[in-house]
């Protein structure tokens, strides 16, 4: 695989854990993935919602922890999950995410994704016009802290364009709480990160969560993961969350 990442690798488990079955139980669909990198997440995530609505289907019932073990055969799944997508597609067995890339990324992330059963990639810059579409969730891992602030802003900005009323917003990454670092190694990863890129850096919580009610959504759920990360999910209402 191309531009393999190993925390991908390592991070796409205890994040499954808690998508998926968000995904099952609030009827996710259609996905839009911003920095898409080398896709290993999007191949991970859309397997193991195949292996869940197949079990599901088998079995009539809904496990709240079926991602753990749907993950231990989603590489199982990999060669079905192509076949799978046609036939699945009618009665939403199968996820409709679409990755993205900036385009110096993009030709290694068409290889990775080719015969997966995935849409195509294509080119998206968050400062530049964004897709006219509707999705039900916008989904971004590990990129907050790589943008400078105006991307982070223009991101939120994007997402209220493309997300359905009640559709949902999810970020992994690193975070800081009332401007404090959650670990030493995180405080370390933010000195690295801004030594590269002065714009760059791991974000204040409370500064996303503002720019995420200003773009009408509400924090629905903020999980604590593996290595001093969070997976933060935001829900769509109709108007601007209140900031008091």
């Amino acid at each position: 695989m191309l531009n393999y990442s190993s925390a991908s690798e390592r991070n796409r488990v205890p994040i499954a854990d808690f998508l998926i079955p968000l995904l099952h139980e609030k009827s996710v669909v259609d996905v839009l993935e911003i920095g898409s990198g080398s896709g290993q997440q999007a191949l991970y995530f859309s397997q193991c919602y195949v292996a869940m609505k197949q079990a599901l289907l088998g079995a009539g019932v809904f496990a709240d922890n079926f991602a753990s073990k749907a993950s231990n055969s989603a590489s199982k799944a990999s060669n079905s999950a192509s076949k799978a997508s046609n036939s699945a597609s009618k009665d939403r067995q199968v996820l409709n995410w679409q990755c993205t890339e900036m385009p110096e990324n993009l030709p290694s992330l068409r290889q990775n994704l080719q015969g997966s059963g995935l849409k195509a990639p294509f080119e998206l810059n968050v400062q530049a016009c964004w897709p006219t579409i509707n999705v039900d969730l916008l989904y971004s891992s590990n990129t907050l802290h790589i943008m400078s602030w105006l991307q982070v802003q223009a991101f939120f900005a994007g997402a209220d364009s493309v997300v359905k009323s009640g559709g949902f917003l999810a970020v992994y990454g690193p975070f800081r709480y009332n401007g404090a670092f959650t670990s030493q190694s995180n405080a370390e990863f933010d000195h690295i990160l801004r030594q590269h890129n002065s714009a760059s850096g791991i974000r204040d919580f409370e500064q996303v969560n503002l720019l995420a009610r200003k773009a009408r959504f509400s924090l629905f759920a903020d999980y604590d993961l593996p290595a001093n990360n969070r997976l933060l999910v935001w829900q769509k209402v109709g108007l601007e969350v209140s900031h008091g």
